[in-house]
């Protein structure tokens, strides 16, 4: 009984039950929850993968909150995504000999380093999940489209209100999130980073969406007082997400 509710609480589990067209066997969910993990715990700010870099290992996210990013010549970042527990943010690495993205930590993470032997033996023995997790990657890539839409042609309170929308419903998903309040310790730089509008322009959208009676963002702490209202403002369709139970 105690390794039937390790396994559903694992946020592999979670992960990939919340993505799937199909619901996990007990073999699967055992092979998942069981998948060989090296701990580690990076501090807020600290890199886990780098750009450049050859792993011969993923990582899954365990607690916290991790960014992709990107950064030019001169040092300015793009956070391309943000990683909820459950999500595998390297797993194109399998694939891809070279790293393009570097992922750090943005609040106290803890992950799991699994080797790609490891997977490619889970994946030989349970053929089903290399379906899965490949419909993750592919869904990976849906989110980057709707970021690109989100940053290049929406305004800043919209997008800002879209990308609220997207991590509670993600944090939600993994049991992370109730009654749309969830623990989201993004500074005003990061948002920046993420938007790309600079921390003067966070803190005025940040008002903006306050005084609307719309959020609160306070203490680390995310809450949105108004879900309709905040995802019409952000054109949020959680479609792109391909989450298993809103298409259901």
């Amino acid at each position: 009984m105690a390794d039937t509710r390790r396994a559903e609480n694992h946020p592999f589990v979670r992960k990939i039950e919340s993505v799937a067209l199909f619901d996990l066997s007990a073999s699967e969910r055992a092979a998942l929850a069981g998948l060989p993990m090296q701990m580690a715990d990076y501090e807020t700010d600290q890199d886990i993968v780098v750009e450049h870099e050859r792993p011969k290992r993923c990582f899954a996210v365990l607690s916290g909150l991790a960014a992709t990013y990107k950064t030019t010549q001169d040092g300015r970042r793009q956070v391309t995504a943000y990683h909820v527990p459950g999500d595998v943010p390297d797993f194109q690495s399998l694939h891809l000999e070279v790293l393009d993205f570097s992922i750090c930590a943005v609040s106290p993470l803890r992950v799991g380093f699994v080797t790609h032997e490891a997977l490619r033996a889970m994946f030989a023995a349970e053929p089903r999940l290399g379906d899965a997790f490949w419909r993750t990657t592919l869904i990976e890539g849906s989110l980057a489209r709707e970021w690109m839409l989100n940053n290049g042609r929406r305004e800043s309170y919209p997008r800002m209100a879209h990308l609220f929308c997207e991590l509670m419903l993600r944090l939600e998903t993994v049991g992370l999130a109730v009654d749309h309040s969830c623990q989201l310790p993004l500074t005003q730089y990061e948002l920046g980073d993420a938007l790309g509008i600079t921390s003067v322009h966070v803190n005025r959208i940040l008002r903006e969406l306050r005084e609307s009676g719309l959020i609160t963002l306070s203490g680390g702490r995310l809450t949105i007082h108004d879900w309709d209202a905040l995802a019409k403002a952000g054109e949020f369709d959680p479609s792109y997400l391909h989450l298993r139970r809103l298409d259901e």
